[in-house]
């Protein structure tokens, strides 16, 4: 007996669509629990996190990669959901704002946006401007250089450093300012002593 992706696809073949690619399992690892999809090769991970898992943290902001409205991590790196197959990330570890919470609390980097307003209309900070942070942070620790960093190995996360970093990802309320003082607020708190 065919299962359901079976007989979708031969609907469609019947309704006269094109179908060029057959669904498969795809093993998909989201914020710590092994999820087993049926998938069209073709699927961002976006879509996937959205249609498939329910997730909608990462938003669809230009579908381009130019907004990081999509931002998650992937193996703790971010990367733009929008413009990876969800084929590609099998057997990686997803991380989706969802995931991001620590028991049960909000993470610092959220704790630090809802207290200096580091978001206004909330479209652009679960996936981006959260994600990108986490990494922000996690990039600096390891002392990675950016484009702008004098030298090769990063001492501090100045002001300039921190906008340079966050520049793939666009906040259309303008809240910048706002991003920039609560990711300072985080740096700050995580270098103090007994935080």
């Amino acid at each position: 007996m065919p299962d359901d992706d079976d007989i979708l696809t031969e609907r469609r073949t019947r309704a006269g669509a094109r179908v060029y690619a057959r669904t498969q399992k795809v093993r998909l690892r989201i914020n710590g629990t092994t999820h087993e999809l049926m998938l069209d090769p073709r699927v961002t991970l976006l879509d996937a996190l959205h249609e498939v898992g329910r997730l909608a943290g990462a938003k669809n902001g230009c579908g381009r990669g130019q907004c990081g409205a999509c931002t998650v991590l992937v193996d703790r790196q971010r990367i733009n959901a929008c413009l990876t197959l969800a084929i590609m990330q099998e057997g990686r570890d997803i991380t989706t704002v969802a995931g991001l919470r620590q028991d049960g609390a909000p993470h610092p980097v959220q704790t630090a946006f809802m207290e200096h307003g580091g978001f206004w209309c909330g479209y652009c900070t679960p996936g981006g401007q959260a994600y990108s942070t986490v990494a922000l942070l996690s990039e600096a620790a390891g002392g990675q250089a950016s484009a702008i960093t004098p030298g090769e190995r990063l001492e501090g996360l100045r002001d300039d450093e921190i906008r340079e970093r966050m520049s793939g990802n666009l906040c259309r309320c303008g809240a910048y300012p706002n991003i920039v003082a609560a990711i300072r607020n985080v740096v700050e708190r995580t270098a103090a002593p007994g935080s």
